[in-house]
């Protein structure tokens, strides 16, 4: 879906929370979840992608778009009222370097996916007042190859360097989410930004999405 007057009217409204968290960096952000609303949700729909496997319920993206404005009506007031939860995520594995081991991952539902880019885009207009400029890792307009653009041009200019590449086994399976709900109260105390708690993912084996 191509950006819109919709897309321009949300691009101000993170303007604006980018600027108070940036004028408040010692503060806790209370009062954010308002920013979620229909016209919220229809952007986060656009930024989602939708050419992948459907989550435990089977619906598409395409399915799902069929009554986009009602269907993201009914999110928005179960978000809202705090009745929304968040379903079961589908468990897959597909192969990882050269075949012999699977990496696992999640597939939510469509539906879900669209919430979880809501608050992401709330998440992301905060956090990236913390960022020192040499951070490129999952940052909205930044990609590998300038974080490679970079490192080459420093090294240049000091006409040699070290090169020390890292790659932390299963991280992510293995992190404290509680830790990680801790680091956000720091910086954000608006509840219904925090509030969303996924259900435990269903025992259900596929080999691949």
């Amino acid at each position: 879906m191509k950006e819109t007057q919709s897309s321009q009217n949300i691009s101000t409204k993170l303007q604006r929370i980018a600027k108070i968290a940036k004028e408040n960096r010692d503060a806790p952000l209370t009062n954010l979840a308002h920013h979620i609303d229909i016209e919220w949700l229809r952007e986060a729909f656009r930024r989602t992608r939708r050419a992948g496997a459907s989550g435990v319920d089977g619906i598409t993206a395409k399915q799902y778009e069929k009554d986009l404005e009602g269907n993201l009506q009914s999110l928005l007031d179960r978000a809202k009222s705090g009745t929304y939860r968040a379903p079961p995520v589908r468990r897959v594995h597909i192969p990882k370097g050269d075949g012999t081991q699977t990496r696992p991952i999640g597939i939510p539902t469509c539906e879900d996916k669209v919430l979880q880019r809501a608050v992401a885009m709330v998440l992301e207009a905060v956090y990236e007042q913390e960022f020192l400029d040499c951070s490129y890792g999952f940052r909205r307009g930044r990609s590998a190859h300038q974080a490679v653009e970079s490192l080459r041009d420093a090294a240049m200019k000091m006409k040699g360097a070290w090169v020390v590449d890292v790659d932390i086994s299963k991280f992510f399976d293995t992190i404290d989410h509680k830790q990680l709900q801790e680091i956000l109260r720091k910086r954000i105390r608006d509840e219904q930004v925090l509030k969303k708690r996924p259900l435990p993912p269903p025992r259900l084996k596929h080999k691949y999405a």
